[in-house]
């Protein structure tokens, strides 16, 4: 298995052992999702103060957003969550400032995709030229939001260009007819492994499909959306009914993946937070994720062993917390608690990220809550 792969295992072993980690694609019928279609995200971030904070913290002059919990990396995830939140703060001098540093250091490869990991310390700082999925698709939609904010057809032009290499390269399609996302280019194809083809369902970006439409029309994104429900639906594991973060998808049959620790972990738990955003899903489909969030403790979001059925760890971090506030809110109509609002800017860059993309996504549904 490829680098990449060896690599986010490892990642994800140390992070479950560690317990000091304290569309317009409508939804299907019976939803509990918000089915409005959402507001335009420029200008969704309102808080000015806590965008000129996350600016102050994490993102360098040149534009580099920092992972501050893992070695002061970048990658192309946390480059297009930031290029995603100066869009809703309207901040387009930010905005520029992250793109032009990611289309420097990470599209070096012979495609249009994005090198998924720099890292500060090591030269060369990309030493695996593999993409990350998830990433590519963060970077279009906030390309493809910038166009539309700032009347910019260079940006346009960028998100159609990476919306063509996913679609052509990393939508693959099954015997049976349902579309499956690839992880990365490399690795976790039928080809690449023997349980392949292996998938994450925290890199099925919702919110980001129907945007994509528009630059690249061609392709089937809400084909894509409707058969990434239909996994999520099929992917619940154990007596909690949670996915793992990789599950191998071979022959149609949804297992946990070789060669990776089965959990539910810090990938998984982004998922309700991207459907909610979608206004996607039935109530079925979030209810394994608000049941275990509704057990949890002062520690935090509970991280869930699948092999043992145990909880492993807990997040900790109160920006967490902001996942659970959310996904209710949207789904169930539980009013926010005030602490969705406050943000701790000495967490670090991931907790942080996810309470400010959930603010801003509590904005563009406007959920009665």
């Amino acid at each position: 298995m490829k680098k990449f792969c060896r690599t986010l295992a490892r990642a994800c072993l140390m992070l479950i052992a560690s317990n000091n980690l304290v569309v317009a694609d409508p939804s299907p019928a019976g939803s509990a999702a918000p089915n409005q279609s959402p507001r335009s995200l420029a200008g969704a971030l309102k808080s000015e103060t806590n965008w000129r904070a996350y600016v102050a913290r994490f993102v360098t002059a040149d534009g580099r957003v920092v992972d501050t919990a893992n070695g002061a990396v970048s990658h192309s995830e946390g480059q297009g969550y930031g290029m995603l939140l100066a869009v809703a703060a309207s901040d387009r001098s930010a905005f520029e400032r992250i793109w032009g540093w990611t289309r420097a250091n990470l599209m070096t490869r012979d495609d249009a995709l994005l090198a998924w990991r720099w890292e500060p310390n090591q030269r060369p700082a990309v030493a695996d030229m593999n993409n990350a999925t998830d990433g590519d698709l963060l970077v279009a939609w906030a390309l493809t939001e910038a166009a539309e904010a700032w009347s910019d057809a260079s940006y346009r032009t960028a998100a159609r260009r990476l919306a063509v290499e996913i679609g052509r390269k990393l939508v693959v399609h099954t015997a049976e007819g349902e579309q499956l996302l690839l992880p990365a280019l490399a690795g976790f194809s039928a080809e690449d492994v023997a349980d392949g083809p292996v998938i994450n369902l925290s890199y099925y970006v919702f919110p980001a499909f129907s945007r994509l439409a528009i630059v690249a029309p061609e392709f089937d994104w809400a084909g894509l959306s409707r058969s990434g429900l239909r996994l999520i639906e099929r992917a619940q594991f154990g007596p909690y009914k949670l996915p793992s973060e990789w599950i191998s998808a071979k022959q149609e049959k949804l297992t946990p993946a070789a060669g990776f620790v089965p959990a539910f972990s810090y990938n998984s738990i982004r998922m309700p937070l991207y459907m909610a955003w979608a206004g996607v899903g039935r109530a079925a489909d979030y209810a394994p994720f608000l049941e275990l969030w509704a057990k949890r403790s002062s520690a935090g979001l509970p991280l869930i062993d699948l092999a043992s059925n145990r909880i492993a760890g807990t997040t900790a971090e109160h920006g967490y917390e902001a996942l659970p506030a959310f996904t209710s809110c949207a789904i169930t109509h539980t009013p926010l608690p005030r602490a969705f609002w406050d943000v701790s800017f000495k967490e670090n860059y991931y907790p942080v990220t996810l309470q400010l993309l959930s603010q801003a996504a509590v904005h563009m549904r406007e959920p009665s809550c």
